[in-house]
């Protein structure tokens, strides 16, 4: 009887440590996280991109588990036609990649901001960012008047 009392007193003493421990890791990790301070360029990256898989649509392809792409016949459809309510996952992958172009189009055009002393490359990066932003809008809208004017043919 008496070894079994130490045994339970030592599984006790070991909880308590542990316990203890738990408490202290605890205190240090939490310490951790509010005292980092994550790089600014870390911190627009994440918003930018939690940003582009909201507006794309990302919480309703995750919620409601659309259809990839609508067959019709022998055809694909990557769209629902006459409904901007519905979207397929492939519809908002589109969107979303689409997003990150323009994104990518408005850094450029920012950096060439940074090439005063350099014209022709500030030129060049401006106008590759355009064309990026310009890709963007286009292909944006002609998603959205697919949905409204799908092809009959």
């Amino acid at each position: 009887m008496n070894t079994q009392i130490r045994r339970n007193v030592t599984l006790t003493n070991r909880f308590t440590k542990w316990l203890t421990s738990l408490g202290y890791t605890s205190r240090k990790t939490y310490r951790k996280l509010t005292t980092a301070k994550p790089s600014i360029f870390i911190i627009a990256i994440i918003i930018v991109a939690s940003s582009i898989f909201l507006l794309g649509g990302g919480v309703f392809d995750i919620l409601e588990k659309p259809l990839i792409v609508i067959p019709i016949g022998s055809r694909v459809l990557f769209f629902y036609p006459y409904s901007i309510n519905q979207q397929t996952i492939l519809d908002s992958l589109i969107v979303m990649v689409l997003y990150s172009l323009g994104a990518t189009g408005l850094l450029l055009m920012y950096q060439s901001t940074k090439y005063a002393y350099k014209p022709r490359q500030a030129w060049m990066i401006l106008l590759v960012g355009v064309i990026f932003l310009l890709i963007a809008y286009i292909y944006v809208e002609t998603i959205i008047y697919l949905k409204f004017h799908p092809s009959t043919s």
